[in-house]
């Protein structure tokens, strides 16, 4: 009899690791859900601020609620000084979720709340990091091209107040209801890549900033997070909506994926991709130019039917493919894209880190430790012997 053979599953897929009350992704059904709400139900009648309530604090908030959290959202905008010396020392090429991670990072450095391992405290630096990262964000691009970072202005929202300090323009309010929906659609989607980074990273009880910090650096991947970026680099190459069907043909020929369709988790179109459309189309009427619009849409058309052609099998739009051209017709640097994911993704780590060190009544005492199949087998079925140097 045959003895058994290990399984590895790679990339973890259908592998159960924890439990969560934060969310949930249907992928056959396309539904994702945020604390029992529809995502789709809650984008554009909730305001990024409501929906970070509901994930730290598990419920929507009622209007003096609402006003305790945006009254500390907005006092904890401001970062260091020494935050913006820092930048101003780095590169102007440097990468902005490089950037992003470094900044996380530092702040720990003035927060004594991160000495602490307390649900109170974590909950503050929760608090504080969402607030922050705005400003980080939009600091970081001003100080590489050449200008000062503007200080946050109170009298706007969270989402406004970004685009505020991005380009010292108070935004519309069409414009900055779009954005408010996209941080809420962003904010949160189950155990993708960076929030499982996010929490191993916390299950070893580290403080909020280092597991957020290792969210960054996951999502900073093209396959994660970097893929909206791609996804406009990709547009931009292709220039015109007659040149969509040669682009596609001689992608899938040569090997290549068509940035923005598929997904690792959804059997059917991502359902925040249909939000994000008409938003596209409309700043792109509001421009008088729907160029970006109609090329991504002539794109998921020829993409699904050349990819089933030739590969037997449907593919779906996801999330990534419909917020590179709002977020480009918004005035948003290309190379933004994935840091601007993680100002509304934050609110999710935050809330994973909340539930793997909090959960319950007291700290959860796992700490993530998976095994591995060791297949280097170097030296047949015994362990190798170590020679001296000069007989090697």
């Amino acid at each position: 009899m045959e003895a058994c053979q290990p399984i590895v599953n790679t990339g973890l897929r259908g592998v159960t690791i924890a439990s969560t009350k934060i969310s949930d992704v249907d992928g056959a059904a396309g539904k994702l859900v945020y604390r029992g709400y529809l995502a789709k139900d809650l984008a554009g009648k909730i305001t990024f601020e409501e929906l970070i309530h509901l994930l730290l604090f598990e419920k929507l908030p009622d209007r003096q609620e609402l006003r305790g959290l945006s009254a500390e959202l907005v006092k904890e905008r401001s970062i260091p000084v020494a935050v913006i010396d820092a930048f101003k020392q780095m590169p102007r090429d440097a990468l902005p979720m490089d950037v992003l991670q470094a900044a996380t990072a530092m702040l720990a450095n003035y927060d004594a709340d991160a000495k602490l391992h307390a649900r109170e405290a974590a909950s503050r630096i929760a608090i504080k990091l969402i607030a922050k990262f705005p400003t980080l964000v939009a600091a970081w691009d001003r100080v590489r091209n050449g200008h000062a970072p503007l200080d946050p202005d109170p009298q706007l929202s969270h989402a406004a107040n970004f685009l505020y300090m991005l380009n010292g323009q108070v935004p519309d309010e069409d414009i900055a209801g779009f954005f408010d929906t996209c941080l809420v659609l962003h904010a949160e989607h189950s155990f993708n890549a960076s929030t499982f980074a996010a929490r191993e990273v916390a299950s070893t009880k580290a403080h909020m900033y280092a597991a957020v910090g290792a969210g960054i650096g996951s999502l900073s991947g093209a396959l994660h997070g970097g893929a909206n970026t791609r996804v406009m680099q990709m547009l931009l190459e292709i220039g015109s909506v007659d040149n969509v069907e040669a682009y596609v043909n001689n992608l899938l020929e040569t090997g290549g994926v068509i940035m923005g369709l598929g997904h690792a988790v959804y059997q059917t179109d991502d359902p925040r991709a249909h939000i994000l459309a008409p938003m596209s189309k409309i700043l792109g009427e509001r421009a008088g130019d729907t160029k970006w619009y109609d090329l991504s849409q002539k794109l998921e058309v020829v993409g699904k039917a050349a990819f089933k052609n030739k590969k037997g099998r449907e593919i779906y739009v996801n999330v990534d493919f419909y917020s590179a051209s709002l977020y480009y017709y918004m005035g948003i640097a290309v190379d933004l894209f994935t840091p601007v994911f993680a100002i509304a993704r934050v609110a999710g780590w935050a809330a994973h880190v909340l539930e793997e060190q909090f959960a319950g009544a007291a700290p959860k005492p796992a700490l993530y430790r998976p095994e591995s199949d060791y297949v280097g087998d170097y030296c047949g079925p015994e362990t190798c012997t170590l020679e001296p140097i000069d007989k090697r």
